[in-house]
């Protein structure tokens, strides 16, 4: 292999995190980032690694607890010998994509609209039935039936 075919070699590779979830809850996002770097010393055969700040925000979004299980991820290996690892762009995208589709169901939910007066008036009860409904009989904790009068005559009002 000659030196100007190194100096820029570029590989995409899928990572399985799966084995972050055999470490401690508060531990596993830290360990992601430590099987990531260990994943592109073997694979990259470089002893410097660097993650784009990009994909450290991708792998901590969840949180500490709840990283990812699979990365779509970029290596990049400069003439150095130092690998850059970056997210994928496509898987990027899609996730992007999903995201701004979600956001955009929830902004085209058609919204009521007030109902005309007319509408609402028919909707409404008239008084005497909002009256009979008052003062008709209401259960008590004990499943007894009050009416209106004895309910009133317990509590206390002031003056």
């Amino acid at each position: 292999m000659s030196s100007s075919a190194e100096e820029n070699l570029t590989r995409i590779y899928t990572i399985n995190l799966g084995k972050a979830q055999l470490t401690p809850r508060y531990r596993r996002t830290d360990r992601v980032i430590n099987m990531i770097r260990e994943f592109a010393k073997k694979h990259m055969k470089s002893g410097e690694v660097k993650l784009d700040q990009e994909l450290n925000r991708h792998v901590w979004q969840k949180g500490k607890a709840h990283p990812p299980r699979k990365l779509r991820v970029r290596m990049l290996k400069d003439e150095d010998g130092i690998v850059i690892v970056s997210p994928y762009e496509e898987a990027v995208r899609k996730e992007d994509a999903k995201s701004t589709a979600k956001a955009e169901d929830v902004e085209s939910k058609p919204t009521e609209e007030p109902l005309p007066e007319t509408e609402m008036a028919q909707k409404e009860e008239p008084d005497d039935q909002q009256e009979i409904k008052e003062k008709g009989p209401t259960k008590t904790k004990k499943g007894k039936k009050k009416t209106e009068a004895k309910a009133k005559k317990g509590r206390k009002t002031k003056k």
